[in-house]
């Protein structure tokens, strides 16, 4: 259940909610979403979205004590500027994928109609609300996000730095990125200042059964469960490890990967 994560952890996405301790931002109350794959090939995701903050909200609480997912995403909002509706809540969708975001383009509304214009024009319909972060999600789809997530994400950010040191921004870009296709889920950790927002994933399962032999909630999970998360969920000694600056890393079935981030510019 999507509670598990979401609700029962002592430092679960609610309570970051309330309470983070490496955000920007405190308090994260300018809305929540989330999505999560059913297990049936091809199937699109679902998603539940809201305006409230993640820690009132009774559908949200309905939801995860109902919803099974192999594979879901969540997020808590704090907003950069763009304002509090349902269509600019995480994570965004398109087909079978999903995507979120944590951090800016920086004076995005110096660059926003080189961004949009840069939009292939088969996609821009579908482009719901006013963020940054919808935008990045769509210009990495005109890259190619289906084909190559890995390269699509890193033209995107080449293209964003490009366009603002065009329009003499210093430092573009501030981007931590979870994207999935139902299969496989990336995350990229990467700023124009070389000083990213967190991100962690935790370590092996089997690695963790050997350091906590007797912890029940170990021997209960697959040996494939991987989280990837903005702040660690517990204390858990040995559990959360920091992705490097300026990294991608993938989790699929089988060995997951972690590699450099290099953006490619235009």
């Amino acid at each position: 259940m999507l509670e598990e994560l979401l609700y029962k952890p002592t430092h679960s996405l609610i309570d970051q909610s309330l309470h983070s301790r490496l955000g920007v931002e405190t308090t994260n109350g300018d809305g929540y979403g989330v999505g999560w794959y059913l297990p049936a090939d091809g199937q699109r995701p679902g998603t539940l979205k809201g305006i409230g903050p993640a820690w009132g909200s009774r559908n949200l609480r309905e939801v995860a004590a109902s919803v099974r997912s192999p594979l879901f995403l969540a997020h808590i909002r704090a907003s950069t500027g763009t304002p509090v509706q349902e269509s600019n809540c995480h994570p965004f969708r398109f087909e079978n994928w999903l995507w979120m975001h944590n951090g800016m383009i920086a004076d995005y509304h110096k660059v926003k109609r080189d961004i949009m214009l840069a939009i292939d024009p088969d996609l821009f319909p579908d482009i719901e609300g006013s963020t940054d972060s919808e935008a990045m999600f769509y210009l990495a789809l005109t890259f190619g996000l289906r084909d190559d997530p890995p390269i699509a994400i890193e033209q995107m950010a080449g293209f964003i730095e490009d366009v603002g040191h065009r329009h003499g921004v210093e430092n573009p870009l501030q981007m931590t990125i979870a994207t999935s296709d139902g299969e496989r889920l990336w995350a990229v950790r990467y700023s124009s200042v070389h000083n990213s927002r967190s991100l962690f994933f935790s370590t092996d399962v089997e690695d963790l059964r050997r350091l906590h032999p007797d912890n029940p909630m170990l021997q209960g999970i697959s040996d494939e469960t991987r989280l990837i998360v903005s702040e660690p969920l517990g204390d858990l000694p040995g559990a959360w490890n920091a992705v490097p600056e300026a990294h991608w890393g993938v989790v699929q079935e089988g060995a997951d990967e972690i590699h450099p981030f290099i953006p490619k510019r235009p």
